[in-house]
């Protein structure tokens, strides 16, 4: 006689049991992994463009301006959102306006809508925050509405929406110009 090995229909089950808890579990800690790579690389982005912009100002000796736009030829200072994306240009008048017929020194594109989905949306809130202009020295000077602010620091927070302090991240920049990046154990970043 010859036997048939194979699973029983309780030994699949169990197995398909076991698999799905650990999907279940892992799908939420890959959810946590995945947003705050995305929230540490546009954060990071943003920096960069932050050090470029400050770098340029005392390489070339003018002013250089990163604002938030959404057409890479003026900045949106209406209704500041710079999840639409910003642009670093070169100011020698310190208007915080692009010179007609001049290029960005450089742009970033608004955050890939991949990043968002119905429960998370990344918003990158900077208070009425328009305008980060260095100076020769490389001193920044903050914008508020077309205003500059006494802050001696500003602070823009990217999260989710709605937030979770855990992918919380929080740009500081100084009235010297020294830029860093904060995590926080809220979902704010007005303790910085």
């Amino acid at each position: 006689m010859s036997r048939h090995s194979g699973f029983t229909m309780m030994e699949l089950l169990i197995v398909i049991g076991i698999v799905g808890i650990v999907a279940a579990v892992g799908a939420s800690s890959f959810k946590y992994v995945t947003a705050s790579n995305r929230i540490a690389s546009e954060i990071n982005a943003l920096l960069a463009d932050m050090r470029y912009a400050r770098s340029e100002a005392i390489r070339q000796g003018l002013p250089v301006t990163v604002c938030p736009t959404t057409n890479n030829t003026s900045c949106s200072s209406s209704s500041p959102s710079w999840q639409s994306g910003w642009m670093v240009f070169s100011d020698p008048t310190g208007t915080q306006t692009l010179a007609t017929g001049s290029q960005p020194l450089r742009t970033q594109a608004a955050f890939s809508t991949a990043y968002s989905n119905s429960t998370d949306a990344f918003v990158l809130s900077a208070a009425g925050f328009f305008a980060e202009t260095f100076n020769r020295q490389g001193f920044g000077a903050a914008y508020l509405s077309s205003t500059t602010t006494s802050a001696t620091t500003v602070t823009m927070a990217l999260k989710t929406s709605p937030a979770n302090a855990n992918w919380t991240r929080c740009l500081a920049i100084t009235r010297v110009g020294q830029l860093s990046i904060e995590t926080t154990t809220t979902s704010s970043c007005q303790s910085l």
